[in-house]
């Protein structure tokens, strides 16, 4: 059964982000053959992206440049009244949201990404590693999350054997990822990764 039914439907793509990437999306949408519809804050309204577009429409009227491209009400919004098929969210902004792909589901347009449940099974890294182990996959060895207590925290570093790599449980774009190469930098480096 194909779990993708609709997907031989696009003609016309939604792409909520900007600047490169979005101009990345274009241009694969393009090759496609398909009818493609930029959205742009205030801020944005002379950049490239929107022009490359087949139409573009101002997204967040009154907000600032990024909360602008992550109010999901309008970008529905522009998406039903510029008649598309499906949109995609590029990367960054709203590409992790599991609640912007039952947003698009709501609206029937297809989401051009990973399925709300398994955004949230595999945003979280500790659940992700979790499922990547019962699944019978090889890991790197790690830790449980770390407690708070600063003592133990170091003891666990022990017995994974410095280096070690901090990474935080959720976020993406390996920000949270930090090499920590002995134990006077670890708590430091904890708190950071937990910032």
């Amino acid at each position: 059964m194909n779990p993708f039914p609709k997907i031989g439907h696009i003609k016309s793509l939604l792409i909520a982000n900007r600047g490169e990437i979005a101009i990345r999306v274009m241009r694969a949408a393009a090759e496609l053959g398909l009818r493609t519809v930029a959205i742009h804050s205030r801020e944005d309204r002379f950049s490239l992206h929107r022009t490359k577009s087949d139409e573009s429409y101002l997204v967040g009227d009154g907000k600032g440049p990024i909360e602008a491209y992550l109010d999901i009400p309008d970008i529905i919004r522009i998406a039903t009244e510029a008649r598309v098929d499906a949109v995609h969210p590029g990367y960054g902004f709203l590409s992790e949201s599991p609640e912007f792909a039952e947003a698009c589901a709501a609206a029937d347009l297809i989401f051009v990404g990973p399925l709300p449940d398994t955004m949230r099974r595999l945003g979280n890294k500790v659940a992700a590693r979790n499922l990547a182990v019962s699944a019978g996959v090889a890991v790197m060895p790690a830790t449980p999350p770390l407690p708070l207590d600063e003592a133990r925290v170091l003891a666990m570093a022990h017995e994974v054997g410095f280096p070690v790599m901090l990474k935080a449980s959720w976020g993406g774009g390996g920000r949270g990822m930090l090499i920590v190469e002995d134990d006077r930098e670890l708590l430091q480096t904890v708190a950071a990764a937990r910032r």
